[in-house]
């Protein structure tokens, strides 16, 4: 295990030059210094692992460029920093593509110049560790456990399928009613995957008009169009070497499926405005509260798209239909809204544990999660009672679901009631259901 100390190594042969060295470095108490008169002792003591090597490149034993490679295939992380007299361009240019960070020529007045660079190397470093820090900490959240609440037989299927996904960079289709977690699901295997370190870039499509789409996935050169003021990176290019995750992509524009299609063959976007092909890599994870095989016999998605897309299936339950599910989950949103409010820690009542397992549950786990922190805040003691509950009657809500109406029908219904509920105001309904607010206006349109 390294030390809490930024520990730096000094390998320099004239014993003059290499007590001035010493001595500035030392000035910073946090600094921990080593010196080396030749190449070979430094090697041998690399075991060490020093964060900095300060290196002659005039060696009694070798060349600075030969302990160089050495340092960097023993560890890549260490940073070397060359010194030395000579100011040949060739030979720093060999020794900065070799993967040294900067080349110091040696002079008296080396201190600021030096002490500068080693300052700028730990600040890297310090960023380094802190989103290694944030990795990891994102792959904790987005471990299964923590991404799908649950122990019934339909969630320990999902937990399987999201393993199988990430072992492969196979391509998911997530299905599910509105709010049942797909784009949890894709974190989860985005982050438990390969690809962990690299991007994860969502793109929800029902939520950009139609004349940015194209834009805003694949980029658009400066001057490409009329308000094109500047080049712009597309959403393929962003996700490069990561995930790319397409939510709602049965509302991409019939017109525009065909490029998708060709991107996904050919992996390589064309940013608009340019005749460059760019190759892409990334991983592509496409979700739906539709049934696609539906919106293919309809006409409204290319059947050879559907093919592309379809991959590795993964439909999510209605929350209504994973049983006591219900209670796992309500037990670990108080949980987690207690700790984040600094809260007490508050139970669940049987009887309000009973008014949960009753209720149908239109949104599924988003709307779960908003009655039980409401709940947590209304209860004024340990206990959440049924009452804390705010939920709609669920005989009202159980006549929907006996009505045999598709699951459009019910979606449309419920944006009319919620539309009614707060005064026409469609994006306050919007935001309520977590959809775009162009998704309201063509449903209305539609019907």
């Amino acid at each position: 295990m390294k030390s809490d100390a930024f520990k730096i190594f000094v390998v320099e042969d004239d014993e003059w030059y290499n007590r001035l060295l010493v001595h500035n470095l030392s000035l910073n108490p946090d600094y921990e210094i080593q010196s080396f008169a030749d190449g070979k002792s430094c090697l041998d003591n690399l075991h060490q692992q020093p964060d900095v090597v300060t290196l002659d490149y005039r060696l009694p034993d070798m060349k600075g460029l030969e302990v160089l490679k050495r340092i960097k295939e023993i560890d890549e992380d260490i940073q070397v920093i060359l010194i030395s007299e000579q100011e040949d361009i060739e030979v720093v240019v060999d020794l900065l593509k070799h993967g040294a960070y900067d080349y110091i020529v040696k002079s008296k007045d080396i201190r600021e110049r030096l002490l500068n660079t080693i300052t700028n190397i730990r600040k890297e470093f310090q960023l380094k560790n802190e989103i290694r820090s944030l990795r990891k900490e994102v792959r904790k959240k987005y471990s299964y456990e923590n991404t799908i609440i649950g122990n019934s037989p339909a969630t320990q299927k999902i937990f399987d399928l999201i393993e199988k996904a990430t072992r492969t960079n196979v391509t998911v289709s997530i299905t599910g009613e509105t709010g049942t977690g797909k784009e949890l699901v894709a974190k989860a295997i985005h982050y438990n995957s390969s690809r962990a370190t690299q991007p994860f870039v969502a793109v929800n499509m029902a939520a950009i008009p139609k004349d940015l789409i194209e834009s805003e996935l694949f980029g658009h050169e400066k001057g490409a169009f009329t308000g094109a003021a500047a080049r712009r990176t597309g959403k393929f290019e962003e996700a490069n070497a990561g995930t790319l995750f397409l939510d709602e992509i049965a509302e991409l524009d019939i017109s525009l499926q065909a490029k998708l299609l060709r991107v996904l063959q050919e992996k390589e976007i064309m940013r608009i405005g340019s005749n460059k092909p760019i190759k892409i890599d990334c991983r592509i994870i496409i979700a739906t509260n539709k049934n696609l095989l539906e919106e293919v016999k309809k006409g409204n998605f290319r059947q050879d798209l559907y093919y592309r897309v379809y991959g590795l299936p993964i439909e999510l339950p209605p929350l209504r239909e994973r049983g006591n599910d219900i209670i796992l989950m309500a037990k670990y949103f108080i949980s987690e809204f207690c700790k984040e409010n600094k809260l007490e820690p508050k139970t669940l009542s049987p009887s309000a544990g009973k008014k949960l397992l009753a209720y149908p549950y239109p949104g599924n786990v988003r709307e779960l999660r908003s009655v039980i922190e409401l709940a947590v805040t209304l209860a004024d003691d340990h206990e959440i009672e049924a009452g804390h509950l705010l939920l709609d009657d669920p005989e009202n809500l159980e006549s929907l679901y006996s009505d045999g109406m598709t699951l459009r029908e019910y979606n449309l219904r419920l944006v009319k009631k919620l539309l009614e509920k707060y005064d026409n105001k469609p994006k306050l309904v919007a935001d309520k259901l977590d959809i775009g607010v162009a998704t309201i206006y063509r449903m209305l349109k539609e019907e």
